[in-house]
């Protein structure tokens, strides 16, 4: 545990996930919150989040507006610690612990949620904020009422629910980069217990890569061309029971490019089977030369996506004994071309995917001062998918990967109980046992055409070369727990845990031997084994005063199996092969405050130490990762922000300014071993709101990254090596009403 030392100077005691008793949610659930709190549900039960002893954080809905938050990839810069960048989907880091498979055969790290429903697609999570309720974020494995996947942590979107009463709003943002982000909302009751609430959102933008080498017949816009709509309806006859039911549609078009060549970042990229470590030149262009694309694009890249579901939630109160049905079904349909940042191939990609979940959670409460939970969980994923790279063997020849069907399977048994010991102390335990089922049918192939054009027009079909057979089955099991202690002290929560984290196992490309024809790969080489992680973590919630609110957290993670992705040959061409890290460490310090010394302005502060670094990762004899950082993990992270409200008349102007700043940090490409970096960087963000009486309406201008830094999200080299950004600068207005 080195450097915990440093830790230790701002440390209290830590983590502990215990239910709220009944007597503080209920308390919540009718506070109107007006001191900076905000309700929350991170243990399943409602609680104020300065109560609720776990490392998290929470965003409310009209905070998302007022900040124009409106996708995840923008939480990063408010939340301590959590990077979220665009990939394969959305690939999600919470204090440097991450996956690098976003294959229909992988796992994320941190289970993703809506409502409380798990999206096992890093594809479909990118989803638009919109008609939002709150966003709570979880840091640390939550094994135990969260269970899958959730080495990392939980980011969970709490939608808007239905109310009875009659209501509308709209919201826009228009911005430079041709943005538009526009939601409108009708709340309508239909009796006095049943109520109905409409939303629907349209999100676009164009591509922040500009096109250099421009073709008549290929464009890089829209990037973004999304439309959805959500439908839902609260039903609740009596204070004891209640059923919502939710249904929402997506389409998600727009041209998936979003990377440049590594030259225009990076000079002097070393690359080979040994690493040097050695730090490549970064460098810092112009922004707008950086992010043009200077490769003609032969085809035109395209994204045509729907995702699709319906989930329901029933909770039924008898006594002091609370009944919670959570089920859901989604269906996702992916067609996507796209080209090479170099521009030398093309690949494709079509897919069906459909997942369920249900579960069942049983909740004691009362006055009295046992509090406890049990639940079954269960879900299932499948999915037939065929992604192909042209023309990359040899002309007029598709190289790829037909599998049909992917399966994941989960069962999981979980319970917690939390004791107060003493007036104000608690103690709390949870237990959850999980088996996964995993498996898969498909193949490694290149097929063969009597021509591929420049515009995906492909000829006939000549013959198919099967490679390897894709064939794999295995089954994973876990017990995952917790133990906290948490305590009201006259400053106020201070809290700790031990706590575990477990991600299921999984297999590579190929079949084992003797299992088929061709297979020829050792059970050691197809499979990798789960990941673990064990937290140990401290912290305190402090209210000196109205004016003055300090949070705190340290801790220290035991990371064991670390699942890392890399790029091999062995299928007869760029096959992604997963392989299981031996050890990892993770150190860190987390600490906020909120200062408001009068009523009209109002100060925020964070400071973030983390130290996430291999701590033994041997990809092959000769290459040694031990004591190099972890990717997306910097050492310092900081957020200084304020807000000034002046009246005007019976309104308001509002100004908010907030500067956030992360020192350099590691984007080593492992299929390579090439190192890459990106520099310390600020973001500024600026906003000037003018609200009408009584909220009836807003309009703001507003600047973000205002430095205009190209933060580096994703760098590679060889034959598909790219650099992927986070958003430059962009200004534009925001205006709504409500009613």
């Amino acid at each position: 545990m080195r450097n915990l030392k440093f830790a230790c100077l701002v440390s209290a005691f830590a983590l502990a996930s215990a239910p709220a008793f009944a007597q503080e949610a209920q308390e919540a659930e009718s506070q109107v919150i007006n001191d900076g709190d905000i309700v929350v549900t991170a243990n399943r039960t409602s609680s104020l989040l300065s109560k609720t002893p776990i490392a998290m954080s929470a965003v409310g809905g009209e905070d998302l507006i007022a900040a124009g938050i409106t996708n995840p990839t923008q939480l990063e810069e408010t939340i301590p610690n959590l990077s979220i960048v665009r990939g394969n989907g959305l690939q999600i880091t919470i204090r440097g612990v991450t996956s690098t498979d976003g294959t229909e055969k992988g796992d994320p790290s941190a289970a993703f949620m809506v409502n409380g429903v798990y999206l096992a697609r890093p594809q479909a999570q990118e989803v638009s904020f919109f008609d939002i309720e709150r966003i709570e974020v979880l840091r640390g494995p939550q094994g135990t009422l969260y269970g899958r996947n959730s080495t990392a942590g939980v980011v969970n979107i709490l939608t808007a629910q239905p109310k009875f009463e009659f209501g509308a709003r709209a919201d826009v943002v228009y911005g430079n980069f041709n943005a538009l982000n526009g939601t409108v909302v009708l709340n309508v009751p239909a009796s006095d217990t049943l109520a109905f609430r409409v939303a629907a959102n349209i999100d676009q933008r164009d591509n922040y890569i500009s096109d250099g080498a421009p073709n008549d017949n290929v464009t890089l816009d829209k990037f973004k061309n999304n439309k959805s709509v959500r439908l839902s309806a609260l039903w609740k006859p009596t204070p004891d029971l209640s059923l919502l039911v939710m249904g929402d549609y997506s389409s998600v078009k727009g041209n998936p490019t979003n990377g440049v060549p590594p030259s225009q970042f990076y000079g002097n990229i070393a690359s080979g089977v040994r690493p040097t470590f050695n730090a490549p030149n970064y460098l810092g262009l112009d922004p707008d030369v950086a992010r043009t694309l200077s490769v003609p694009q032969a085809q035109q890249a395209f994204r045509d996506n729907e995702e699709k579901g319906v989930m329901a939630e029933l909770n039924y109160t008898m006594g002091n004994v609370t009944l919670t049905y959570l089920g859901s079904y989604r269906e996702s349909e992916r067609s996507e071309f796209g080209n090479s940042a170099n521009g030398l191939f093309s690949n494709d990609f079509v897919g069906s995917y459909w997942q369920t979940s249900q579960e069942v959670r049983l909740a004691y409460g009362g006055d009295g001062p046992l509090q406890a939970q049990i639940g079954g969980y269960y879900f299932k994923e499948k999915s037939g998918i065929a992604f192909f790279l042209n023309n990359l063997l040899g002309a007029n020849t598709r190289f790829g990967f037909p599998q049909d069907p992917t399966i994941a399977e989960n069962k999981s048994a979980f319970g917690q109980v939390t004791y107060e010991l003493a007036e104000n102390l608690r103690v709390t335990g949870g237990i959850r046992y999980s088996h996964d089922l995993k498996s898969r049918v498909g193949q490694t192939v290149v097929d063969f055409y009597d021509r591929i054009g420049n515009s995906y027009s492909i000829g006939n079909f000549v013959r198919r070369q099967v490679n390897q057979v894709n064939n794999a089955e295995r089954t994973f099991s876990e017990l995952t727990w917790r133990a906290g202690v948490d305590y009201d002290s006259p400053l106020g929560l201070v809290f700790a845990s031990v706590s575990t984290g477990y991600k299921a196992g999984g297999f590579n490309d190929g079949c084992e031997i003797g299992t088929a024809t061709n297979c020829n790969l050792p059970a050691g080489a197809l499979y990798y084994d789960p990941e673990t992680l064990t937290a140990y973590e401290a912290g305190f919630k402090f209210r000196f005063s109205p004016a003055f609110r300090l949070n705190g957290t340290v801790f220290h993670y035991d990371y064991q199996g670390l699942q890392l992705s890399q790029l091999s040959d062995i299928c007869g061409g760029p096959c992604q092969v997963t392989t299981n890290a031996a050890k990892a460490k993770v150190d860190g310090v987390e600490l906020d405050a909120t200062l408001q010394p009068v009523d009209r302005f109002a100060v925020r502060l964070a400071l973030n130490w983390l130290d996430a670094r291999y701590d033994q990762f041997l990809p092959n004899p000769t290459i040694n990762f031990a004591g190099r950082p972890l990717n997306r993990s910097p050492k310092w992270s900081w957020i200084a922000g304020m807000n000034y409200t002046l009246p005007v008349g019976e309104g308001r102007m509002v100004f908010d300014a907030q500067t956030s700043s992360r020192s350099r940090f590691e984007v080593t490409d492992l299929a390579n071993f090439a190192y890459f970096y990106q520099p310390a960087a600020t973001k500024t963000d600026l906003s000037l709101t003018y609200n009408a009486p009584e909220d009836r309406f807003y309009i703001a201008g507003f600047v973000e990254n205002l430095e205009n830094n190209l933060v580096v999200t994703g760098a590679s080299t060889g034959l598909f090596g790219s650099v992927t950004f986070a958003d430059p600068r962009t200004y534009g207005v925001r205006a709504g009403f409500k009613f």
